[in-house]
């Protein structure tokens, strides 16, 4: 029965659960994940020398698929990537001269597929129950950034050469900053919890 009580999302545990309700939920849910990704897409801080910033997308990435739920959550990435495909200013260094598929080939491309391979597994997480206790949602943090990271980089060694110091444009810059906001997620999921907890009591 324990295993019972740890099989949902944070969002699947308010609301509508089924029917025409439910998906009316999973559609604003879905919107409101890509607004919140396209914000925190745009708060950025440059690194000189690198060609990827500093932003707060990974933040709104790990929280969105711990929070959504790995279906939810992906399907929330995808319309976010679609939105930035179509030539949106959503990314995080897209512009009005560089947006759409241009921009998603470039230096941020391979983050952008760790995007996916973060929210499903932040989701997973969250299915298991690691999203009510700190310590655990610190470590799928963890998980889910590496997942980030390693396409990332991967990616900057294949479009630039890995004779390049890829480590120094895409990974040793962003560490601190990354760590206080996987601290920040950390906390922040397990807190909304005992807050669903206190409100249904």
């Amino acid at each position: 029965m324990a295993q019972a009580t740890f099989d949902k999302a944070l969002v699947e545990a308010f609301g509508p659960s089924e029917g025409s309700a439910l998906r009316i939920k999973q559609a604003v849910l879905v919107m409101l994940g890509i607004a919140l990704l396209a914000i925190s897409a745009q708060i950025k801080f440059p690194v000189p020398g690198s060609p990827v910033p500093v932003s707060l997308g990974t933040f709104a990435v790990l929280t969105i698929g711990a929070a959504y739920g790995p279906r939810l959550g992906l399907a929330t990435i995808f319309g976010y990537m679609l939105v930035g495909a179509l030539g949106f200013d959503v990314f995080a260094s897209s512009t009005a001269e560089l947006n759409g598929i241009e921009y998603m080939m470039g230096g941020t491309g391979g983050y952008l597929v760790g995007y996916l391979l973060a929210t499903v597994a932040l989701g997973w997480f969250a299915r298991i129950g690691w999203d009510r206790s700190a310590p655990k949602m610190g470590v799928a943090m963890l998980v889910g950034n590496a997942l980030i990271y390693i396409p990332g980089l991967l990616w900057l060694a294949a479009l630039y050469g890995s004779d390049q110091p890829i480590l120094a444009w895409g990974l040793t810059p962003f560490i601190v900053g990354d760590l206080l906001k996987l601290a920040l997620a950390a906390m922040l999921l397990p807190a909304v919890w005992k807050l669903v907890g206190k409100a249904r009591g």
